[in-house]
């Protein structure tokens, strides 16, 4: 065997990673672009079928967030450290999740998610689903890790900017809603979303680190 052919034994096959990882964060943009659909439709069979849209997404993020851990098992070289995939893979799927976890409890608990807290969470996951999103599309290159690192500001900034958003909405949900019930449901709805941008900060540190060691 020559030493072209044995090289080629140990290069990652058709950098599988990049592109399974491309798909995720679009997948992911599409969640986040949907959850903020849903906060915006007043009808409720409307909103069903939006979130029916979120499951089919959350389903296509398993099977690609699966293929990822399978390719880390069959390919012994990587593109940047096993550890660091397993992370990232693990806190976009954690991103999904939580999205499709916070649509369904909209209308499970029969929520009308039409008031400005859920609006203004909505938005700031949708941004910072686009903003992974341009991140994570550039690690294929690392020509311009200025722009993933703005990127990784930008989402911790959002992040910052939901845990706002949560207090001042739950304060005013304590403050003006008689009923405890719609306190208790809607206070688990912001809950689950602020845990969204949390996954997606998780995800920013992963991306920060990688850039750290391979730019």
């Amino acid at each position: 065997m020559s030493l072209s052919s044995i090289l080629k034994l140990f290069q990652p096959k058709d950098r599988v990673f990049y592109s399974l990882f491309e798909q995720v964060v679009e997948t992911n943009t599409l969640m986040g672009q949907k959850l903020k659909e849903l906060v915006n439709t007043p009808d409720f069979n409307d909103r069903q079928t939006i979130i029916n849209q979120i499951e089919v997404l959350e389903h296509t993020n398993d099977e690609n967030t699966h293929n990822i851990f399978t390719e880390l098992g069959k390919n012994f070289i990587t593109p940047f450290d096993r550890e660091d995939i397993h992370a990232l893979a693990s806190a976009l799927d954690d991103v999904a999740d939580y999205i499709h976890s916070a649509s369904k409890k909209i209308n499970f608990y029969k929520v009308d998610p039409m008031e400005q807290g859920f609006q203004k969470m909505a938005d700031v996951i949708a941004q910072s689903t686009e903003t992974l999103h341009g991140a994570v599309m550039e690690l294929r290159n690392m020509k311009n890790v200025s722009s993933i690192t703005s990127a990784m500001v930008k989402v911790n900034s959002l992040e910052n900017q939901a845990d706002d958003i949560y207090d001042m909405s739950i304060e005013k949900l304590f403050a003006t809603e008689p009923d405890a019930k719609e306190v208790i449901k809607k206070r688990e709805i912001y809950q689950v979303m602020e845990i969204v941008t949390d996954k997606c900060e998780d995800a920013a540190n992963v991306i920060e680190s990688i850039i750290i060691k391979y730019a």
